[in-house]
């Protein structure tokens, strides 16, 4: 049986905690004397009475969390906070529609940084902070900062936790105690935003505008308070900048923590995925550089940093943008594609298919040759040395089967509803990758999608949330056999 008494108590908890996060808000919105500041308040007041409702019916449960109750936990927690997120955009009036506001938060809670809004600038300061706070909470994960703060809550279920909500197909504890580690991640986490904070600031922009691109910028979201993203700047240092924290945020972040706190920098290059991380940036920037250069007669300097920002920001899923990739020839589409389906690292805050899952893929293909030439050969798949269970290999296919048949069903979903095919097909890679920006003429990284039919805009946001937990963790919920006693 489901264990509902705690996962009620679980999401009260995390209720409590997103109410804390809208008092923030509204005292943000009393500070610049704003009008949206009753909206934050009573969104704060229902989000933490129904906390309290949901604690009550968890009362006196006890902490044996089964890994069916941690898939449906953290499901549920992601749609309840886009639920709860919602209800400011709503209030305040600045977006009314349920449909538009479900899919802006849904946007922010999954990192994925696609917007409904065609003019940002015009929203109060505490509605664009609270659109750049979802996406820092959603970074690492939502659950997973509960291991971190609340790790009795959790109990013995928090690995079942962690690998339901957590990126990538392998997984690995650097301490006894995943707790620890969590707290540890998320001190990593913490440090790269403040550090981001604090270059943004240097570069020259004000304390607001620092802190919220550097939240999206570490959580590799992409929601900006300007219009323009990074281009309102005109300033090649914050781009720079920009470059190098989502360059970080793309990295695992349980290499970081062996590079950092276990003084083992060399660990980060002998790792096959960190190589073909880097390996892919190169020559993708490369390759864009060099048609910048000879299509669109870009000067060397600002060819590099163009295609440098666009891979980085595109490979990490991130979104934002220093230039107009709409406006480049067509076979850097093709390159940006490729780039948005494949992601960064996996324990990262990014979406896509990962590094790691390339090279598991080219290391599966590389024994199918070889085994051609010598049938009777064993030829286990190595990561780093390490020999990859065959069980890994099974879901590894699985998902890559998933991913495919789901982006050419919602592909075909949206060509019949009238949207083109590039942009059909780019919106679908973009919501299951958590990308944001899109690269056909209609839509594009400059335009919002608020054009789009409501049903489609609900088909993005179920979407993004498979995206952002992997695709397996959400579809299991939808078999038979999850809900069997047995």
């Amino acid at each position: 049986m489901v264990n509902y008494r705690l996962i009620y108590k679980i999401i009260g908890s995390l209720l409590f905690l997103l109410g804390s996060l809208l008092l923030i808000c509204a005292g943000i919105s009393f500070y610049y004397k704003e009008d949206d500041l009753v909206a934050f308040l009573i969104s704060a007041i229902f989000t933490i009475c129904c906390g309290f409702v949901m604690k009550y019916f968890g009362s006196n449960a006890n902490n044996n969390l089964s890994r069916r109750d941690s898939y449906l936990l953290v499901t549920s927690t992601w749609l309840i906070f886009s639920f709860f997120g919602m209800l400011p955009f709503i209030i305040s009036g600045y977006i009314p529609n349920v449909t538009d506001a479900f899919f802006e938060t849904m946007s922010g809670f999954s990192t994925t940084g696609a917007t409904i809004l065609d003019d940002v600038e015009w929203l109060p300061h505490a509605t664009l902070y609270w659109r750049t706070q979802t996406q820092w909470i959603g970074g690492l994960g939502i659950v997973f900062f509960t291991i971190a703060i609340l790790p009795s809550m959790v109990g013995s279920g928090s690995v079942k936790v962690f690998a339901a909500e957590a990126t990538g197909p392998l997984r690995s504890k650097m301490h006894p105690r995943l707790s620890t580690m969590a707290k540890w991640i998320w001190t990593i986490y913490l440090a790269l935003t403040i550090g981001c904070i604090i270059c943004f600031y240097v570069a020259g922009m004000d304390w607001f505008d620092s802190i919220n691109y550097a939240m999206t910028t570490t959580a590799t979201g992409g929601f900006a308070t300007h219009n323009d993203s990074t281009v309102f700047f005109n300033s090649a240092t914050i781009e720079y900048i920009s470059i190098l924290f989502q360059f970080l945020a793309g990295i695992n972040f349980m290499m970081l923590y062996a590079c950092i706190f276990k003084l083992k920098p060399g660990s980060l290059f002998k790792s096959s995925e960190f190589k073909l991380y880097i390996t892919i940036i190169l020559i993708a920037t490369s390759w864009i550089m060099y048609l910048l250069m000879t299509r669109n007669g870009y000067g060397l300097e600002r060819a590099f940093r163009s295609s440098l920002f666009q891979v980085v920001s595109f490979i990490t899923t991130t979104g934002l943008f220093n230039d107009d990739a709409a406006m480049w020839p067509h076979i850097t589409w093709a390159i940006l594609g490729v780039l948005m389906f494949i992601g960064a690292c996996s324990g990262s805050t990014t979406g896509g298919f990962k590094c790691v899952r390339l090279v598991m893929v080219f290391k599966v293909l590389r024994n199918e040759f070889d085994k051609l030439i010598h049938p009777n050969a064993v030829l286990p798949v190595k990561i780093n040395g390490i020999p990859v269970p065959h069980s890994q290999i099974n879901t590894l296919l699985a998902f890559f089967a998933i991913f495919t048949l789901m982006m050419i069903a919602t592909t075909t979903l949206m060509i019949a509803t009238g949207i083109d095919n590039t942009n059909a097909i780019t919106i679908s890679l973009s919501c299951i990758s958590n990308v944001g920006p899109t690269l056909g003429t209609k839509i594009g990284p400059e335009m919002s999608w608020s054009g789009l039919p409501e049903y489609v805009k609900w088909l993005c946001s179920f979407l993004m949330l498979v995206g952002r937990l992997e695709i397996m963790s959400v579809l299991v919920l939808f078999t038979r056999g999850f809900w069997k006693d047995n």
